[in-house]
Formats: C-alpha cells, sequence, structure tokens
C-alpha cells in the first residue's frame, strides 16, 4: 500500500475511534447524571401525600398534628379547600390570600401558581382539596401540550437534525483530511523520494511552503554531496589506474626474469599480487558507485541462469582454486530451461562474489556447492558451503540488510573492505530480488538468491 494512503488511512481511524469515543463519553456522562438524579434526592423533598396521611377531620373540622406542620418548609403554608372552594382549614396562609376559590381559580393553583406561590396539591375522598404553597422561587412549574401529530413531527425534526448535524461532522471531517492530504501528499512522497535516491523538487507554495522549500534544500544539500563524493571517487579511480598499471607491468616483469634471485622474483609476485587485489577493489568501488547513485544503467536480457551459474563456477575454477577447495554445480530442475530477466554482467559478477567470500573466508578450504532451480516465477540461486559458517548476530543483520562489512570478522592483519557483499546486495536490489542468509548444517554458510523471469 502507498505509504500516503496508509499515513491517512491511519489518520481517518484514529480519527473516527476519537469521535466514537466522544460519543461512548456522552452516554456515560448522561447516564450518570440520570443515575445521580435518580439517587440524590431533589433540594424539595416534600410529598404532599404524606403531609395529607398526617391530616385528619374529626367534629371539630380539619386537624394537624405536630409531624404535619414539621414536614413544611419555614416559608410554606398550607389549606383545605371544600367541595365549595372554601377554606376550612389553614397554617401559616398569608392574609393577603382570599379564603373563597372558584372553579376556574382551583383549577389554576392546582397546576400553576397562586399569587407566585408554586402550588402542591392532593384531592381527599370526600371532595376536599388539600393545597400546600412552597417557597416563592422554589420551584418551576410548566404545562405542556401539543397535538400528537405535531409531537411526532417535532420528534422527527429533531433526529433530523441530529443525524444531519452527524452527517455534516463526517463530511467536514472527510473535507479537512482530504485538504491535509492534499497538502502532505507531495511533501510524503518527496521524503520517499529522497530516501530512494531520487530527484526532488516541490513547490514551494501553499500553507506548508515553509516544509517544502526546507526539503528542496535538503535534496539539494544532499544532491550536491553525492556529486561530490561520487566525483572524487571517479577521480581517484581514474589517477590511480595509470600507477598501477605500470607497477603491475614492472612487477610482472621482474617476476618472470631470470636473471633475479629467486628472493626478488617472490618479492616481484608478491607486489603484483597486491597490486591486482588494489585494481579490483578500484574496480569495486567505481561499481558499487556506480550501483547506488544509477549511475549505470541495467542492460536486461531474458538469460539462460544455468548457463549464467555455469559460467561463474568456471571463471572462479579458471582463476586457479586451490585444491583444498571442492566447487560444484547442481540443477534443481535438470533439462528445464530457466530464464531470468537481468544485466549478465552483474549477475555473473553477483555469483562471482558470492563465490569468492566463501574462499575468502575459509582460508583453511571448504566445500562449496552452486544450485539454481526455479521458484516462484522466477530463478533461485543457492551458494552454500560447509566453513566457519556465520555468527547469529551477523547472520541476523545480514537478513535485515544491515551495514555487515561480510560474513565474518576481519583478520587483525588484513583488509577487509566489505564491497563484496555490499554490490551482491545492490545488484539484487537493481533487479527487484530477494537476498537472504542462513546457517548450514552442521556448519557453514547458504546464500540464496531469488531473480525474476520477467522484467
Amino acid at each position: 500500500m502507498n505509504p500516503v494512503r496508509r499515513f491517512f488511512r491511519r489518520y481517518v481511524f484514529s480519527t473516527v475511534g476519537l469521535l466514537a469515543l466522544l460519543l461512548a463519553a456522552n452516554i456515560l456522562l448522561i447516564t450518570g447524571l440520570l443515575l445521580i438524579s435518580e439517587v440524590t434526592p431533589p433540594r424539595e423533598s416534600f410529598s404532599i401525600t404524606a403531609f395529607c396521611g398526617h391530616l385528619s377531620q374529626g367534629p371539630d373540622g380539619w386537624q394537624a398534628d405536630a409531624e404535619a406542620t414539621a414536614m413544611l418548609d419555614p416559608d410554606a403554608w398550607a389549606m383545605v379547600l371544600d367541595p365549595e372552594g372554601n377554606v376550612v382549614w389553614e397554617y401559616r396562609m398569608p392574609d393577603s390570600l382570599a379564603r373563597h376559590y372558584s372553579v376556574g381559580a382551583v383549577a389554576m393553583l392546582s397546576r400553576w401558581y397562586l399569587e407566585d406561590w408554586p402550588m402542591t396539591v392532593w384531592a381527599q375522598d370526600d371532595g376536599s382539596l388539600v393545597a400546600v404553597g412552597q417557597p416563592k422561587d422554589s420551584m418551576v412549574k410548566y404545562y405542556v401540550a401539543m397535538d400528537k401529530s405535531y409531537f411526532s413531527f417535532l420528534s422527527m425534526l429533531f433526529s433530523v437534525v441530529f443525524y444531519a448535524n452527524l452527517l455534516l461532522i463526517v463530511v467536514l471531517f472527510l473535507h479537512s483530511a482530504r485538504r491535509v492530504e492534499k497538502a502532505m501528499g507531495p511533501i510524503l512522497n518527496g521524503i520517499n523520494s529522497m530516501v530512494s535516491g531520487k530527484p526532488l523538487h516541490l513547490r514551494e507554495d501553499g500553507e506548508l511552503a515553509e516544509i517544502s522549500a526546507g526539503l528542496n534544500r535538503a535534496a539539494a544539500y544532499i544532491a550536491q554531496k553525492d556529486n561530490t563524493r561520487a566525483d572524487w571517487i571517479r577521480g581517484v579511480s581514474h589517477d590511480i589506474r595509470t600507477p598501477l598499471s605500470v607497477i603491475l607491468g614492472y612487477a610482472s616483469e621482474l617476476e618472470e626474469d631470470p636473471a633475479l634471485p629467486d628472493a626478488a622474483r617472490a618479492q616481484a609476485a608478491v607486489i603484483r599480487r597486491q597490486s591486482e587485489k588494489l585494481t579490483g577493489l578500484v574496480a569495486d568501488l567505481n561499481l558499487t558507485t556506480k550501483l547506488e547513485y544509477a549511475l549505470r544503467p541495467l542492460e536486461v536480457r531474458q538469460l539462460d541462469a544455468v548457463e549464467l551459474a555455469r559460467q561463474a563456477v568456471s571463471e572462479v575454477l579458471n582463476d586457479g582454486l586451490s585444491d583444498a577447495y571442492t566447487l560444484t554445480f547442481t540443477e534443481a530442475a535438470p533439462g528445464t530451461r530457466l530464464t531470468v530477466a537481468g544485466d549478465p554482467a552483474l549477475l555473473g559478477r553477483m555469483l562471482a562474489n558470492l563465490l569468492h567470500n566463501s574462499v575468502d573466508h575459509n582460508p583453511g578450504g571448504c566445500a562449496i556447492e552452486v544450485m539454481v532451480g526455479p521458484a516462484a516465477g522466477g530463478c533461485l540461486f543457492t551458494v552454500a558451503d560447509n566453513g566457519a559458517g556465520v555468527a547469529p548476530d551477523r547472520l541476523r543483520t545480514l537478513n535485515r540488510g544491515g551495514p555487515v562489512v561480510s560474513t565474518q570478522a576481519p583478520d587483525p592483519g588484513g583488509c577487509d573492505h566489505g564491497l563484496g557483499l555490499r554490490i551482491v546486495r545492490q545488484i539484487v536490489r537493481a533487479h527487484r530480488g530477494r537476498l537472504s542468509f542462513a546457517a548450514a548444517s552442521p556448519h557453514g554458510l547458504v546464500v540464496r538468491v531469488w531473480i525474476g523471469g520477467k522484467n
């Protein structure tokens, strides 16, 4: 998946998760408030039914016991109306209030207020009405009545408004995410291009112009450094080539001159061999630089994988392989034509480097086997030896693509530049192949390289 899409998909999912968390938090908050309202009594806990339980009607009229009067708020009052609307009993009733009420007034006070006094009423069995006036501004009383169809319409309206707001939030969020993606997409793609070593130039406009300008400057600086290093390596390689040719020529003449003592000829042979190593090092340095900065275009062809591996084995044998080493070549599927799409020179160099790696790091000798076989739409090259093997930590680092210069620790007196494996990895990457390292049983190293059959 494109890393830009993966980044914004993660951003969308995280935002949706936050919205879901917000919704859940609101639900929990409302539920908690409702539960608190259920378990926490309101400020006015007066019960008219309990109050009426302490009222009694005797021969002398209505009477209230001490517990009834104790139930009333200090600023509250009470009265009892008979069926005709007359006040037949009262307790702390204000003098400004009437002592007779019409049917309409009774209806009003039983649902609303009596001159700003919030009223609480209860009907008795004999038709009398017990009314308690609560302190002013202690209660809020509203009466709501509407047509059922209109109530259904309002319910639907509230639902539509709620879901419309929810949809609007989602649309605005997606629009905002799209704007961020449009602004950040080129920047993230530019960073990926910088990592891949591709040229980069971003438009320096919009809200993120400063970031784009900074990336352009960083890309220009990296390109300048890379070009400087590549030019320096090419210059050094060119300048050192002529002196090396002279050294090799004179060393070869001295080595083959019969007039010289054997010790001098042996010293000339050492100079020649070391000069050849230096020539190989310069060639490796040039090749890895060209591969790293894509200065060498691939000459991709359809190649016979078996013939390619056989030529690499033959070249190593013809270079004068010591008798301490045995080198065998095996076809995993004899008679099957295996083709790979690649650069013949680079793939041959890859196999040669792997073979030389087994030879160089097993000076006491070992058995080396090269196998070629089909694998998943391509070809699998296997180079295995039964030599010293590789330490587990180095093996893990090699498979992670870490900066390990070679499969073995360098000799204290040797020169281990490690360009061989670096070039192998670069060639495999250039062919979009796969490279893996494993331990052989009971000891040794197995290197597997998969190269596709089509470009």
